[in-house]
């Protein structure tokens, strides 16, 4: 009996560490679940019965093993916004380098969060999901031998404001099928819920409200993230000061603000200090910007911030927003203000700012422009220098790694052609280690927000009208913040840096989910001529023109060996055949 004691001891002890860096396991299924936000039940998507989902929380350098059983009713895939997937395109979980997990299938996620460290979030990128959810946060924190450029807060939390539709996501997209447009929003969620009735003529009775408790004295980090459909939101806490700290992965110069605009796909990190009286409690305010007046009341998201020694709820009228609705002057100026903090360190021990990217020589550069959405083809199109980008059935990944004729050209124009728009599988052929300049021009009439896979970029400039040679004479060439994500406003260009030094193919896309759907996209081919060598997954699900590929290990509703699950359930078949074992030797 010592020696059966012994091997079961064995048998369900951890398994010994390995050297290198420390594995973070997950256990994901994305279903569709019942919710009212506003109201109005719906099905949202939840993962593990949670929405918003549970949040990855690791430390920089960790593996991540995120395996996910689909359980809606058409094919799914996450991504890991503004987690750069260092060499490793296939992880990415966007269209052009993965074919999607189809329904009731399983497929494991494999990543490293290599030398990042911040404030990100996942959704789901297949047709207009994350308008109905499926996405939640990623906390990347530093190791302790880096240290953090602000005293550490006394506690973490995570708010996710965006924009929602009592339509669910089937209808939204059979409306841009129809050549419809979306409209305005029905409302602003904050953490998936409705807002606090601050107002009964705006507010109806029994909509459930996000609570933030929080300590008299105490210093919170708030991560706030921007993961609606199409709208910019203005941010701010009643009677606080928002100290901003961090924006996707690189810390800021600290510098208060009493609101700020968040963009679409935008995450930002503030401390907040609860230096208040307590006499009531206090609203956190995320309202709709730059739209029209007629429904600004509509789309503004309260919660409540709870101090424990409140003595009383909160009352009297919505701190203010910026003064005008259409004055994007003000919000350009706020964009312009966030610089990076180049004397901390990142996520090496070695200060950020030693990357001095105004000294380096461009070697490519885009002109992106974009217009309304328009009439190709018969069908409404989005387009970026006149092409509007349609996924093929065989990503762009496979088809390079596999040599599949004819799913992609790499003829992007690299500036607006002055032609009749086309629907096309164009992409960029960027060059490895190469430094590109990126100019958004936005001729349209909304503000959009753009996003690059696998890289941050330096936000150099910021301006109204059209771009031109001359706009390089006002670009921030030392302390332009690193980001994944920027805005863009109407009438107005952005321009950008990225060091090409990331290989694969990467997605450039607008992230407002109408215009992305619509065709607002592009990819940047990076190829390492040095080490062209294959990373395919041994887990890759096959499609389109490779689908005969596809190998048995994505039976329906199985666990991938990663999945601890799968471990646990492995050690207990394990400790089973020992008892059995034992009996017989009796």
């Amino acid at each position: 009996m010592s020696l059966l004691l012994l091997l079961l001891l064995l048998a369900a002890s951890p398994a010994p560490a390995r050297a290198g860096d420390p594995y973070a396991y997950y256990d994901w299924e994305v279903s569709y679940v019942s919710a009212q936000p506003l109201g109005v039940k719906q099905k949202v998507i939840g993962i593990n019965g949670q929405f918003p989902g549970p949040a990855l929380n690791v430390t920089t350098n960790w593996n991540v093993v995120v395996n996910v059983r689909n359980a809606l009713d058409e094919p799914l895939l996450l991504t890991w916004n503004g987690v750069q997937q260092r060499k490793s395109a296939w992880q990415d979980g966007v269209l052009g380098t993965n074919c999607a997990i189809p329904a009731g299938w399983n497929w494991t996620y494999t990543f490293q969060v290599k030398d990042q460290v911040g404030s990100f979030f996942y959704f789901p990128s297949t047709p207009l999901h994350r308008a109905a959810g499926g996405y939640g946060g990623i906390i990347i924190n530093n190791r302790d031998v880096i240290p953090i450029p602000f005293g550490f807060p006394d506690g973490d939390i995570t708010l996710f404001i965006g924009d929602w539709y009592n339509r669910g996501h089937k209808e939204l997209r059979r409306a841009l099928d129809g050549g419809t447009l979306l409209g305005a929003p029905d409302g602003v969620l904050i953490n998936g819920l409705g807002p606090y009735q601050y107002n009964e003529s705006l507010v109806p009775p029994g909509i459930v409200y996000e609570r933030i408790n929080v300590e008299p004295g105490k210093t919170y980090r708030f991560r706030v993230h921007n993961v609606g459909v199409s709208t910019s939101l203005n941010f701010r806490i009643q009677n606080h000061n928002l100290l901003l700290v961090e924006t996707e992965g690189s810390y800021t110069s600290q510098q208060n603000y009493t609101n700020l605009d968040i963009h679409v796909g935008q995450s930002y990190s503030f401390l907040v200090t609860m230096d208040q009286n307590a006499s009531t409690d206090y609203y956190v305010v995320a309202s709709a910007h730059f739209v029209d007046a007629a429904v600004v009341d509509k789309l503004t998201g309260v919660a409540i911030l709870h101090y424990s020694n409140s003595q009383g709820p909160a009352s009297g009228p919505l701190p203010d927003p910026p003064n005008d609705q259409y004055d994007t002057g003000f919000s350009i100026n706020q964009a312009r203000s966030i610089r990076w903090n180049v004397t901390a360190s990142g996520a090496r021990p070695n200060p950020q700012g030693s990357f001095h990217y105004g000294d380096i020589t461009v070697t490519d550069v885009y002109l992106l422009q974009s217009r309304p959405p328009e009439v190709i083809d018969g069908k409404l199109r989005s387009t970026l220098n006149e092409i509007s980008y349609i996924a093929p059935s065989t990503p762009l990944v496979l088809a390079q790694l596999f040599n599949v004729p004819g799913v992609y050209k790499l003829d992007f124009p690299n500036h607006p052609m002055n032609r009749l728009p086309k629907v096309d599988t164009s992409i960029i052929n960027g060059t490895y280690k190469g430094f590109m300049e990126i100019i958004f021009q936005n001729n349209a009439t909304t503000v959009q927000s753009y996003h690059l896979d696998g890289y941050a970029f330096f936000v150099v400039g910021m301006d109204y009208g059209l771009w031109t040679e001359n706009s390089r004479g006002t670009y921030n060439k030392w302390d332009g913040v690193a980001r994944s994500t920027i805005q863009v406003f109407p009438g107005a260009w952005t321009a950008i840096l990225v060091f090409l030094d990331n290989a694969g193919i990467w997605n450039l896309r607008v992230q407002n989910l109408d215009t992305w759907y619509l065709g607002q996209e592009v990819y940047i081919n990076v190829v390492n001529p040095e080490d062209n060598s294959s990373t395919l997954p041994d887990n890759a699900i096959f499609c389109g023109a490779l689908s005969s590929l596809q190998k048995e290990q994505s039976h329906r509703f199985m666990y991938s060996e990663a999945s601890p699950v799968a471990q646990w359930r492995n050690t207990f078949s394990l400790l089973f055949l020992l008892a059995f074992f034992n009996i017989w030797l009796q």
